[in-house]
């Protein structure tokens, strides 16, 4: 780096630090495969897929059956989704449940003790991603 740049640099550039990324994990997307729409439609029977970071489903031998993949309507108990055919760190492919409500916007939870760092180590405590969007069951 020249001495110029350098000057230029600490002259006229400011850095801002708004604090760290905290996330620890997220749901970015939902496509609909019968349909091919993105964060909009869940279609009932069929293979949802959600991609992100941070999503795989796991635990320890003591806890790894509380993980998984809900669909939470506006009021009432969230629906446990029955089938996760692939269950990695960016992508889950999911079974909508036959037990949501046709025209019920559902918002997706996933519940992991996996770290969305440290190649995926489980936690001492349950991460709870939920998705911006709402699906809307059809």
């Amino acid at each position: 780096m020249s001495a110029e740049f350098k000057k230029y640099l600490q002259e006229r550039v400011e850095v801002k630090l708004d604090g760290m990324d905290q996330r620890d994990g997220m749901i970015a997307e939902a496509t609909d495969e019968a349909t091919g729409l993105m964060d909009d439609v869940a279609t009932i029977g069929n293979i949802l897929t959600v991609r992100g970071y941070g999503l795989k489903l796991k635990g320890s031998p003591d806890n790894q059956f509380t993980a998984g993949v809900f669909f939470k309507p506006p009021t009432g108990v969230p629906i446990e989704v029955p089938i996760i055919p692939v269950n990695e760190p960016k992508t889950l492919k999911l079974l909508v449940p036959a037990d949501l409500t046709v025209g019920t916007k559902y918002q997706i939870v996933v519940q992991t003790w996996s770290s969305a760092r440290d190649n995926g180590g489980i936690l001492k405590k349950m991460r709870d991603l939920r998705s911006e969007f709402t699906v809307t069951a059809a």
